[in-house]
């Protein structure tokens, strides 16, 4: 009977281990599998919001500044139009106005693939460029022709690019949630197949030790190391990034687009100075420079988007403090228009030397560039050092978790060799 059941037992343990090394391999095969694949899918993730959700906002908020501009520079050339003293005020808004023109153009077009509407905004940008044809060449009629090409602008154009710049952000909204759930997902599994792996792991070895009193199992401590030492930076990884991406859209990307939303308002409220001016004092347009003011001066406006733990104080105020300029010299050029003067009024409003009221506004505008232009580059900057963290972890855990398991099976071979 004792030789009986010795021999149940010597067949016993070569089935234990052959379940001991099939659990432990599909575990890290379990591992890799999903490791590999929301790795992959995390990467591909941020690809989509660096390479197209991210730049795809910031277009459709250029397209609206750019459009705000471009009426801002044919009101300027309508007043300047047949004025030999104001020809270089002319030149300069001719200049700007192709600039902008051509931007809105190669704005529409990155946006024609992904945004719906974008073929209806092209047809209404046609008929507004042929009313501000009409306008300059119009002669006495240009004031006219001007409220339709400014109608055609607010009426059509700029609520169509904000439904499409309301559509990019949520795309953009929707990308960071879609890769937050990727990660979350990536973190947990690499979390509980990672600690089921090491436990399975070290139970191997304590029980190879105490059915063969082999205490130490080369092998097994190399896998057992090997695994943690890829879950461990997997995980951090995967945290690192989305601290970085979070950090990048609030400190940076977020604020970008709603200082980009006060510029376009503000330059649209400067062309409201010169549409009171094309339409003979119309109160309208004075009432409406005065509630995009009220904007622009509130608790939601420059004071807030201007300002931030990445602005300088200095930086901030530096803006404040030239748009202040330029609603007083806005002031000035009203009173002038109101007392008759309106040779004053336009001369002031157009030229472009120190003191003159374009100068003041492109004064203000280089401010708010300048903050502008530093949070697109620390955004950038942001998305680069995210994809270099993320470079190479499609593969790793193919290497490290390919050499557990074969390490796995070359632990017990000997044991196996037992048997034989």
């Amino acid at each position: 009977m004792p030789a009986v059941l010795a021999s149940l037992r010597k067949a016993e343990t070569p089935a234990r281990l052959r379940l001991w090394v099939t659990v432990i391999v599909l575990a890290a095969v379990a591992l890799l599998a999903s490791t590999s694949f929301l790795m992959s899918r995390v990467q591909d993730q941020v690809r989509v919001i660096g390479d197209d959700a991210a730049p795809q906002a910031a277009t459709a908020a250029d397209l609206y500044f750019a459009l705000s501009d471009m009426d801002a520079q044919v009101a300027r050339m309508v007043l300047s139009n047949g004025k030999d003293s104001l020809a270089n005020s002319q030149t300069d808004a001719l200049g700007t106005y192709r600039e902008r023109s051509r931007q809105a153009d190669a704005d529409l077009q990155k946006l024609m693939a992904s945004s719906v509407g974008v073929l209806d905004l092209m047809d209404g940008l046609a008929t507004y460029r042929e009313r501000v044809w009409q306008a300059l060449t119009a002669g006495s009629g240009a004031a006219g022709y001007y409220t339709q090409a400014t109608n055609v602008l607010h009426l059509d154009l700029l609520p169509e690019a904000e439904r499409l710049r309301t559509l990019s952000e949520e795309r953009l909204d929707r990308a960071y949630a879609s890769k937050q759930t990727t990660q979350e997902w990536a973190v947990a599994l690499a979390a509980l197949l990672g600690l089921a792996l090491v436990v399975l792991l070290v139970a191997l070895q304590v029980w190879l030790g105490r059915r063969f009193r082999r205490m130490l199992n080369p092998a097994l401590i190399a896998a057992t190391l090997l695994t943690v030492a890829l879950v461990g930076p997997a995980i951090a990884v995967l945290v690192v990034q989305e601290q970085r991406l979070g950090a990048a859209r609030d400190d940076s990307l977020r604020p970008f687009l709603a200082l980009s939303s006060a510029r376009a308002v503000s330059y649209d409220a400067a062309a409201d100075t010169s549409r009171y001016l094309i339409s003979d004092k119309l109160a309208f347009y004075k009432q409406d420079f005065d509630r995009k003011a009220a904007f622009l001066d509130g608790d939601a406006g420059l004071r807030s988007v201007a300002a931030g733990s990445d602005v300088s104080p200095y930086d901030s105020n530096q803006v404040l403090t030239r748009w202040q300029a330029y609603r007083e010299a806005h002031g000035r050029i009203l009173a002038l228009a109101d007392q008759g003067r309106d040779a004053s009024a336009i001369g002031y409003l157009t030229g472009i030397r120190r003191g003159d009221a374009v100068f003041d506004f492109s004064y203000y505008d280089a401010a708010v560039a300048e903050i502008a232009d530093n949070r697109q580059d620390a955004f950038d900057d942001a998305m680069r050092e995210t994809s270099q963290l993320l470079t190479g972890w499609t593969w790793i855990p193919a290497v490290a978790l390919g050499l557990v398991i074969l390490l796995v099976p070359f632990s017990v071979r000997k044991r196996f060799a037992e048997y034989r």
